[in-house]
């Protein structure tokens, strides 16, 4: 993220207003009107809302002529002393001027290059009623403007072809672009014929199909001068054209009503020209650029090609039969060498597993064979002396449990007559648990028998 400085900012405020408010005209009631010695003057332009500082710089002031801010109309002199060109407080002004940042203050400001009163021109208001009507209408709506092609090469011109509008404009043309055609259709630009022609003009150029954009020029003057291209006449054949239109009518003070009708509208003639053609120089500077970009481009796609070549080759290569022969070659002597390896490696440890036998053997000679024989004889006498101690030592130990388990067995005393008595299965051991008519069950040591218990 970009942090700027207070004046860095106020900087490009300040192109950003100057570039986009180069010439405006603001309406408001001036207040605060102030003259100090510099000669300069300082007002504030207010409306029910806003207000807006103005300056007028002594170097401005020059001229006091009346212009009309819809028309561009200049009318005569109304006078040059100081005190009539100051602007009446609480009054009604009109000034033309470029919008501005005053860096020290860090305030917006219109620099003023025109202060008149508001009321200027009595073709003011119908041109403002019309205009409105028009508008109403959506002739001057900017959904309807179509784009105007960049370096067109059919153009169709209207215009007066005596005019100096004419000859600036194939100047400037003559200079930009690659080349175009230029197809002039006659039409006088002033008078009460002007209208009309220019009407059928432009019909002429929608009949004829051929032209990419048309370019209306006149070249400025005062507002009977331009009146024809403020005609209701002009605006609709300009909006009902299938062509684009380009204006390129009077000075850029100068704004017509076909201006607003039109699908692109230039400052004077050879701005038109300006705005339809590139320069040359950055045509041929574009053009080598692309040059640049294309050999950049063939280059990266013959580089990839080639790598793709050399791939497919290898791959080619590893798939042949003469390589494959080659491989399997290769193959079988890595086998053969393996299976010589394998040979080697098996006598070699038949070899060593003879010589520990015979070491084992060179081991176990006869005296020590005999020392072995004996010590196993000793060995099994011991084992044999053992076995007999540990025989007769657990056979005590069975007799004296046995005699024990004797003891113990229930069925010893029924041997000496003694009897059992059970009822469902489980022993008596009490007389008072018996009562009478109960069936017993008697257990002797060779059998058993059933008993019923009388009364005592």
């Amino acid at each position: 993220m970009h942090v700027f400085g207070v004046s860095e900012l106020t900087s490009a405020l300040r192109s950003v207003l100057e570039g986009e408010f180069p010439f405006v005209w603001v309406r408001g009631q001036a207040v605060n009107v102030s003259r100090p010695l510099s000669g300069h003057v300082y007002f504030t332009l207010r409306d029910g809302e806003s207000v807006l500082p103005v300056v007028w710089f002594r170097g401005r002031q020059g001229g006091a002529a009346l212009v009309d801010p819809v028309t561009g109309e200049v009318f005569e002199e109304v006078g040059t002393s100081p005190q009539t060109l100051l602007p009446e407080e609480g009054r009604e002004t009109l000034v033309a001027g470029r919008i501005t940042a005053y860096a020290p203050r860090g305030v917006y400001q219109l620099v003023a290059e025109v202060v008149q009163d508001a009321g200027v021109s009595s073709l003011a208001l119908a041109l403002e009623t019309l205009k409105n009507q028009l508008g109403a209408q959506g002739l001057f709506d900017a959904a309807r403007k179509r784009p105007v092609p960049r370096n067109p090469r059919r153009v169709a011109v209207v215009t007066a072809p005596q005019g100096a509008a004419l000859q600036d404009f194939v100047r400037v043309a003559s200079t930009r672009g690659l080349g175009a055609v230029v197809r002039v259709y006659a039409s006088p630009v002033q008078g009460d014929e002007a209208p009309p022609r220019l009407q059928y003009a432009l019909a002429q150029v929608a009949a004829d199909a051929w032209a990419e954009v048309v370019v209306l020029l006149r070249g400025g003057g005062s507002l009977e001068d331009l009146w024809a291209f403020n005609t209701e006449t002009v605006v609709r054949a300009i909006a009902a054209c299938p062509v684009p239109v380009v204006t390129g009518v009077g000075h850029e003070v100068d704004t017509t009503l076909a201006d607003l009708a039109a699908d692109l509208r230039a400052a004077t003639p050879t701005h038109a020209a300006q705005l339809l053609w590139e320069d040359r120089e950055v045509l041929a500077q574009r053009l080598d650029d692309a040059a640049l970009g294309l050999g950049r481009a063939v280059r990266s796609h013959l580089g990839r090609a080639a790598q793709a070549l050399t791939m497919a080759r290898e791959r080619l290569a590893w798939v042949s039969p003469a390589l494959r022969v080659q491989r399997a070659g290769l193959e079988v002597a890595r086998l053969r060498q393996r299976l010589q390896q394998a040979g080697l490696a098996r006598v070699h440890r038949e070899h060593e597993k003879l010589a520990g036998l015979g070491r084992r053997l060179e081991f176990w000679g006869p005296e020590r064979v005999r020392r072995a024989d004996d010590a196993v004889r000793q060995a099994t006498d011991h084992l044999a002396r053992a076995g007999a101690a540990l025989w007769e030592r657990k056979a005590r130990e069975a007799a004296v449990l046995s005699a024990r388990l004797s003891a113990l067995d229930p069925a010893a005393p029924l041997a000496r007559g003694f009897a059992v008595v059970r009822r469902n299965g489980q022993v008596l051991r009490s007389a008072g648990a018996v009562r009478p008519g109960e069936r017993l069950q008697v257990g002797m040591h060779d059998g058993a028998f059933g008993v019923v218990v009388e009364e005592v």
